[in-house]
């Protein structure tokens, strides 16, 4: 009995560290199959390029500026300024008298003008009689012809002298009324010359004003891109730090500058002063030309290097892992955070979307369903 429970000892003995020796076996190939498989480099969400309708866009740089500036001046001279109403940055209404010069001189000067007119159409009076008789006296022989024409010819000069006396008060009654200087449309002020006191000389400048408030943006565009143009077409109009404003294009210019080879796109811009634009803004215009289909991808799939644009595509997938490549591809329109793909991806592949800059190609990834 003894023996029998020695030789079962011994036996187990000998199986033991056979059993280890496969339990060993059995671990060794388990580290050398986790040890095998790659690690992913990134955990990274998978997007596929779509076609969309993508607005075909033209843009360009310019100034607003006053669609009409009005230059309002002295239509009298030699009389000063007694009153100067306005001042700059005020809307004003057609007829709305901006300013007024002393009128004393000139009040003087149509009643000297109403006394000749007077003088004048008595002496036409006095002539008219006696050129009446003359015709009524010189059947019966007591004047000569020659006597009758003298008295027909002072009718006739002194109808001339009333015609004269006329227009020079006309005259004068015109000066008397510029002697109010009146808005010749509805606007805002943009500069003020007028000083109160001043004697001013015809013709000078006295205000400016911006016609209706109405401003414009003038774009500067290539001769190429003129051609592409028309009036009516829709432009977006935007000023750094300030806003954007929609307006259209109102006009061509006809000639192009002989030195640049560029020429003016004419925008209206019917709520400028509501959007608190001011003329001599600097402004970037874009252009709405249409849409047409392109593929698209979004931002985050892109990758710049070394002044070139790459997206990553999974080529091997073996469940959530999968290999990417480098493709370098080229960019066309942009809209939103999206950015069309002329070259370089079809519809059917799969993008790493965020993360691509830290990827290289052949890199393992590993794909998170979204």
């Amino acid at each position: 009995m003894i023996k029998g429970n020695i030789g079962a000892f011994l036996s187990a003995l000998i199986i033991l560290p056979g059993i280890g020796v496969i339990a060993g076996c059995g671990n060794e190939s388990g580290a050398a199959d986790t040890a095998s498989a790659p690690k992913p480099a990134l955990s990274v969400s998978v997007i596929q390029p779509a076609m969309h309708d993508i607005p075909i866009t033209l843009t360009a740089n310019g100034s607003i500026a006053a669609w009409q500036e009005a230059i309002i001046g002295a239509e009298v001279s030699d009389l000063h300024l007694t009153e100067v109403n306005v001042q700059v940055g005020e809307a004003v209404k057609k007829g709305q008298v901006l300013a007024v010069f002393s009128d004393e001189s000139v009040l003087a000067d149509v009643a000297q003008s109403r006394a000749v007119l007077a003088e004048a159409e008595a002496n036409l009076a006095d002539a008219r009689d006696n050129a009446d008789r003359a015709k009524q006296i010189s059947a019966s022989g007591a004047l000569s012809s020659q006597q009758v024409n003298q008295y027909l010819t002072g009718q006739k000069t002194a109808q001339a002298k009333v015609q004269l006396a006329k227009a020079q008060l006309d005259s004068q009654l015109l000066r008397l009324k510029y002697t109010r200087v009146l808005a010749s449309d509805d606007g805002v002020i943009s500069s003020r010359s007028a000083t109160l006191g001043a004697v001013t000389a015809k013709g000078q400048e006295l205000f400016r004003m911006i016609r209706q408030n109405r401003l414009e943006w003038r774009g500067e565009v290539t001769a190429a891109e003129m051609a592409q143009l028309k009036p009516g077409i829709a432009v977006n109009v935007m000023v750094p730090n300030v806003g954007s404003i929609k307006g259209k294009i109102r006009a061509l210019a006809p000639t192009l500058d002989v030195q640049s080879r560029n020429g003016l796109v004419y925008v209206d811009l019917p709520e400028a002063a509501r959007h608190s634009l001011r003329a001599g803004m600097f402004a970037n215009g874009e252009f709405q030309m249409g849409v047409s289909t392109g593929l698209i991808i979004p931002q985050t799939a892109l990758s710049l290097r070394d002044g070139f644009s790459y997206v990553f595509k999974l080529t091997e997938q073996n469940g959530d892992l999968a290999k990417v490549s480098q493709v370098k591809v080229q960019l066309g329109r942009r809209t939103d955070d999206s950015l069309e793909i002329l070259t370089g991806l079809s519809p059917d592949d799969r993008l790493v979307t965020g993360g691509a800059s830290f990827l290289t190609d052949g890199d393992t990834v590993k794909v998170v369903q979204p």
